[in-house]
């Protein structure tokens, strides 16, 4: 589905073909839904990337144009991740960026799982 204002998918951003299995990775996860692996470039001592199956570029993408099962197949992959990692007791961040503002690298929806250490306040004050 196009959502006004995003930009198109492109099959030739990284995660794709990652999912094409024209790039390795070191694989954590995987099912009909999903793709999770380590992260090339760790910002913690576990970081890993969940990406789902489909073209989608941002989460309101994947929101306005994933199946129901997709949508929560996508999610419940990201909890057993989490799990798998041993992450829930001492806690982890999940994040998805979007755009440029946010910091987002690959034009296609991922959320990072951060763990491994205290990962302090997630932004600065807007104030100063």
């Amino acid at each position: 589905m196009d959502v006004t204002g995003l930009p198109p998918y492109d099959d030739a951003n990284v995660f794709a073909k990652i999912l094409r299995g024209e790039i390795p990775s070191r694989k954590v996860y995987e099912d009909e839904w999903a793709l999770a692996f380590h992260d090339i470039n760790p910002q913690a001592p576990v970081h890993v990337l969940v990406i789902p199956k489909g073209r989608y570029c941002s989460l309101a993408d994947f929101s306005a144009g994933a199946s129901d099962a997709e949508i929560a197949g996508f999610f419940r992959a990201v909890g057993h991740v989490a799990r798998s990692l041993g992450l829930e007791a001492p806690g982890y961040r999940a994040l998805a960026n979007m755009g440029d503002h946010a910091g987002q690298e690959v034009g296609h929806f991922h959320v990072h799982i951060f763990g491994g250490r205290p990962l302090g306040r997630m932004i600065q004050s807007a104030r100063g």
